[in-house]
């Protein structure tokens, strides 16, 4: 089930708020723990119902043993060290199994000439996520940044909650401990989180899917047969539907936070708008960025210690980066050339692409979308023949290319672009700032809700990006 079904809009979020609104405010916390476990677990549409209770499971074990953790080391603070690296081998584990076990042996078969096999491992939903706010936690309560949760009740609605389970933002603990002791409930909350999750799915399902359907016509039409003006319509239509996609999933997660009276923090700050790839990745899932720096780069030293010291701890973290992103090669690559891009910033071009802003800007509009093939296209061979396509390199064999290609495409998906380019900027905002508790503004958000409904209703819609990471 995702934010952008008929199913959770018109069946399951309902009769959730009608259980959340009626129970006294001690039992909310009960109800979102239970009402995020129910969705959790009825996420996996495509697993048996023994795979499915098995994940369901893994995800209770996980909150059980770092809540227990978190109570050792405020009870046994001696033996913090130990608790401390219990939980860091219990919370990876499971990880590196799931998402890296296949990556793992693929690549040993290829070094050694070996035969090791290994069943089909579906990822648990929302498993990189989950495991980061697991470790945060135990963490934070490890280095006495915050006290250790006494109510399992209520460690188990920060981990499970269903806003921000599947996709982020990646929220710590502290950030939300004193809303789960105390946190106010009002009609300005639930409107002000209506009208965000009604942006988000409009985000989501009238431009990111839209956006997504030329990206998915390229991947049927074959890379070898695209003239180069396609060749980047494509790929900046992925970079506007992966923007779109987990932005308006973002905001969605706020607006469910909002009505249930938390304050769960923004993942975006108009990252297209940016000069270099140094504040692109300040505003781009600003959430998973601080924890890379609060629990890697930080800890490893950050840039205390001299030049060559952030350049090893920045390695570190835009590795670890592209991994968390995927398992796969192209994924370490990504985050290498990222790597690659600021570091050349930090040490050369920094300073110059700040002060000349066309040029900044200039520089952005190449380098993200080419950033971003890195990241969608897993294959080397692919990712080649697409590479030579954007520069006018055509691949050996015989492939019909139609000259006029794009031309017919931008017909169909024109006004998506526009669109995208509009809402990637400030100004819309600005407008809804202006317009926002008029009429206007309340049927302009009705008709994005029921022009999303029916796009969903048609079956214009897929499952969010980021599921998969």
């Amino acid at each position: 089930m995702v934010f952008s079904s008929l199913e959770f809009i018109f069946i399951f979020l309902p009769v959730f708020m009608a259980v959340y609104a009626l129970v006294p405010p001690k039992y909310k916390n009960a109800v979102v723990f239970g009402g995020s476990v129910y969705f959790y677990s009825i996420g996996f549409t495509d697993v048996g119902s023994g795979n499915r209770l098995m994940y369901t499971v893994l995800f209770l074990l996980t909150m059980i043993v770092n809540f227990i953790l978190g109570e050792f080391m405020d009870e046994f603070r001696k033996l913090k060290r130990l608790w401390l690296l219990i939980g860091i081998i219990f919370n990876f584990s499971w990880l590196l199994f799931f998402k890296y076990s296949a990556f793992a042996i693929e690549n040993i078969n290829s070094l050694f000439g070996a035969d090791f096999t290994v069943k089909n491992i579906i990822l648990p939903i929302g498993i990189s996520f989950y495991t980061f706010q697991n470790m945060s936690y135990v963490v934070d309560v490890y280095r006495r940044d915050t006290k250790a949760e006494k109510s399992f009740i209520n460690y188990g609605a920060y981990i499970s909650m269903f806003p921000q389970l599947i996709a982020g933002p990646i929220v710590t603990y502290s950030t939300v401990a004193e809303q789960l002791r105390n946190r106010t409930h009002s009609i300005r909350k639930v409107d002000d989180g209506l009208q965000m999750f009604t942006i988000g799915l409009g985000y989501k399902v009238l431009i990111a899917n839209q956006l997504g359907g030329l990206w998915s016509d390229l991947n049927m039409i074959g890379y070898e047969n695209i003239s180069t003006p396609l060749a980047w319509l494509g790929i900046i239509a992925y970079s506007f539907q992966l923007y779109f996609d987990f932005m308006g999933y973002s905001y969605m997660a706020i607006g469910l936070g909002s009505i249930m009276g938390f304050t769960i923090p923004k993942n975006f700050d108009y990252p297209y708008l940016s000069l270099t790839m140094t504040e692109f990745w300040r505003r781009w899932h600003i959430t998973l960025g601080s924890w890379f720096r609060e629990y890697i780069y930080i800890p490893l030293g950050g840039s205390r210690e001299g030049s060559s010291k952030l350049i090893r701890n920045s390695l570190i973290v835009w590795l670890f980066t592209g991994l968390w992103h995927g398992a796969s090669w192209n994924f370490v690559l990504w985050g290498l050339v990222l790597f690659g891009l600021i570091m050349l910033e930090k040490f050369a071009i920094g300073k110059f692409l700040n002060k000349y802003k066309f040029i900044g800007h200039a520089y952005m509009i190449l380098i993200i979308p080419l950033t971003w093939l890195l990241f969608a296209v897993t294959d080397f061979h692919s990712l080649g023949v697409y590479f030579g396509r954007l520069f006018g390199i055509a691949p050996q064999g015989d492939y019909i290319v139609n000259a006029g290609d794009y031309a017919k495409y931008w017909g169909i998906y024109g006004k998506w672009f526009i669109a995208g380019l509009l809402f990637s900027t400030r100004i819309p905002a600005i407008i809804y700032k202006k317009i926002k508790g008029s009429p206007f503004c309340a049927v302009l958000l009705l008709a994005i809700f029921w022009s999303a409904v029916y796009c969903m209703y048609k079956g214009m819609d897929d499952p969010f990006m980021y599921f998969r990471f």
